[in-house]
């Protein structure tokens, strides 16, 4: 597996990768834009994670398999803050067919370092529905401790759900 930032010529592979995953992905995230999986609305996005990158309050990846480089899913470092907090969010999603295979801890573990390393942040932050044992697992996989609940802390789906947040500081990997 490895990661690096999306660029335009992925649109193809990534739109046909999120539909055939729509019923899959739809449980665990916010409602898609009616014009989501459009070329033009691909730009945007880009247009928006550049922005964002240089303005230091996102950086967005895409998950390729090695060997064929085929796209899997993606990862983000997100709502980045500076000064006295030093944290980002972390979030991620996997196609379908990719899931449960392994590259999501795989790129999470690979972003850590990153994240603290690079980023230089205090700690990594994430959250996911109580229900999703998937994304609790690899979680606790990468080393993030479970912290409590957040009611009402996402809109998933159309609808404000509670959700189990993690976290890991940049000590927990340090030693």
């Amino acid at each position: 597996m490895f990661l690096r930032a999306p660029n335009m010529h992925d649109y193809e592979e990534w739109a046909q990768l999120r539909e055939e995953s729509r019923a899959f992905l739809t449980p665990w995230e916010p409602v898609w834009p009616a014009d989501d999986l459009t070329r033009m609305s691909f730009r945007r996005r880009l247009r928006r994670y550049s922005k964002e990158v240089r303005e230091d309050t996102a950086y967005p990846f895409f998950i390729f398999r090695s060997g064929d480089g085929a796209l899997v899913g993606g990862c983000t470092l997100s709502n980045v803050s500076r000064g006295v907090q030093q944290y980002a969010t972390l979030g991620y999603w996997a196609g379908e067919r990719y899931a449960g295979k392994g590259f999501i801890t795989a790129a999470v573990c690979a972003l850590v370092p990153y994240a603290f390393n690079e980023l230089r942040l205090h700690r990594i932050q994430a959250a996911c529905l109580p229900e999703n044992e998937a994304s609790k697992a690899v979680l606790r996989k990468a080393g993030f401790e479970e912290e409590g609940i957040a009611r009402g802390y996402l809109r998933i789906n159309g609808a404000w759900r509670d959700h189990l947040l993690f976290a890991m500081l940049a000590s927990d990997v340090r030693s």
